[in-house]
């Protein structure tokens, strides 16, 4: 099947075209963990896992690559001033760099193991490869792309690489680093950009190493460039990440490194757009509150509702978060859910091969075209609603579904069959006859409080056209 998706860099639908045939070479910008990655970060790793989902389903082998930042990043994205993300983040926690550096990096990989993201081939961790970052910055320095700033750090001149730029525009003064925060007049040119800074002489940072320039630590953007030519080679086939990183981030990793490999370092640049409040502003930690996942799954929210409510929107349009579409989407994952399982309990026919295969194209394909994950989960409503298909053939294609789209409805469906068939215990039945009876007599207040007693003692009632249900909550 062919394969179409957006490139930010010529700003219109290609067909991929892979380096080599058969395989996929992807490079996705992971966390900085410092802090607990809110929702809205949760959207750009959603979209890199439906990517791979979607290659391997077409019969590609993906070699995957998400990094950790556990070093580098500072505070302003643009200028690179301010503190180092991670000493700030150890700061606040009472901690150690290296403590803080593990403790998010665990409930990072908890976030990812709860919105079924598959595991990267490679996760490779910034302070692991700083000879990497190191070598680079070296390779530069030899082609005349750097300069120093005294007791700063060494800069890479943008002035010298003729394309900076070009991922968004191509235009120096689009990208310049002062439009947010005050300009560095120690550099040469406003879009110019730290490649190594040099430790702080008035106190010793947790994180640092020698150079060939002195004691420091490496700039955010050299270890994106680093590590994905050392696991992926000097070209690769997809970077990935948010919108947010293509003007600075993203700008600055093509300017270091097609000097080094040639260009193009990289074929086809995806990005997602923000998740934003109801108020229309991104989700951002830097305003202090942010929603996590945790924050989600305390109120009661599946994570694979979440999931799904990404699903429903295009990644490369902005989508809107509340409370309301949050349980609008829960309940209509909730429903498919249903459906699935209630299709479990008759899937004793063969799987029907043509059936399979018409619906298996039918769902791919909005995939394949440029990710158009809402018009799959639209396939997907139609086929719970196809009566020529049997249920083994349902059950089978909601298989791939899942391997798909990640949504896990044959797992949800599976463990509310258990549940199901869970013995109800005598006092919970007692209150949902009570419940049924005050129903019949139109006391609903008193139904009410009998479903409240009910749910208290960790039952569901589910009211169907066979009557009233009960099923353990999980």
């Amino acid at each position: 099947m062919n394969i179409r998706l957006f490139n930010t860099m010529s700003r219109k639908i290609e067909e991929f075209k892979p380096l080599v045939p058969g395989h996929v070479g992807m490079y996705s910008c992971g966390p900085t963990v410092y802090h607990y990655a809110h929702i809205g970060n949760l959207r750009s790793f959603v979209l890199a896992d439906l990517l791979k989902r979607m290659f391997i389903e077409n019969g590609y082998a993906v070699t995957s690559v998400m990094n950790i930042t556990d070093v580098g990043h500072l505070t302003s994205d643009d200028d690179d001033s301010g503190e180092d993300k991670m000493e700030k983040g150890a700061a606040r926690d009472n901690k150690s760099v290296w403590d803080i550096a593990k403790f998010y990096t665990d409930e990072f990989l908890r976030d990812s193991h709860d919105m079924n993201l598959m595991e990267p081939t490679y996760r490779p961790r910034a302070t692991d490869y700083i000879h990497e970052q190191i070598e680079l910055v070296r390779k530069l320095e030899e082609m005349g792309y750097t300069y120093e700033i005294p007791g700063d750090g060494i800069y890479y001149d943008t002035s010298k690489f003729a394309n900076y730029g070009a991922l968004t525009g191509g235009a120096l003064a689009g990208n310049r680093a002062g439009a947010r925060v005050e300009f560095n007049d120690a550099k040469r040119n406003p879009t110019d950009f730290a490649l190594w800074k040099f430790s702080p002489t008035d106190k010793k940072r947790q994180m640092e190493w020698d150079s060939p320039w002195g004691v420091g630590f490496p700039g955010w953007h050299a270890e994106c460039s680093a590590m994905s030519m050392a696991l992926l080679g000097n070209h690769f086939d997809i970077h990935t990440g948010g919108i947010d990183l293509s003007r600075v981030h993203h700008a600055n990793e093509i300017a270091q490194s097609e000097p080094i490999t040639g260009a193009p370092w990289v074929n086809y640049w995806v990005h997602s757009e923000f998740l934003v409040d109801k108020s229309g502003e991104k989700m951002s930690k830097s305003k202090g509150e942010f929603l996590a996942l945790n924050v989600l799954k305390d109120r009661g929210f599946d994570p694979m509702a979440y999931r799904y409510m990404l699903l429903l929107g295009h990644y490369q349009s902005q989508l809107a978060f509340s409370w309301d579409a949050l349980d609008a989407a829960a309940n209509g994952y909730k429903n498919i859910v249903r459906r699935v399982a209630d299709i479990m309990t008759s899937a004793t026919n063969d799987v029907d091969p043509i059936a399979f295969d018409t619906w298996h194209d039918k769902i791919l394909g909005p995939m394949s075209d440029n990710m158009k994950t809402a018009e799959t989960l639209v396939q997907v409503q139609e086929l719970l609603r196809d009566d020529a298909v049997n249920p083994a053939t349902k059950i089978a294609l909601f298989e791939f579904i899942d391997r798909l789209l990640g949504l896990q409805f044959v797992d949800r469906a599976n463990k509310l069959r258990e549940l199901e068939n869970v013995a109800v215990p005598a006092e919970v039945q007692a209150l949902a006859d009570a419940r049924t009876a005050a129903k019949a007599e139109k006391d609903w207040t008193r139904a009410d409080a009998l479903r409240a007693q009910i749910d208290s003692a960790g039952w569901m009632i589910l009211d169907t056209k066979d009557g009233a249900k009960l099923i353990k909550k999980s």
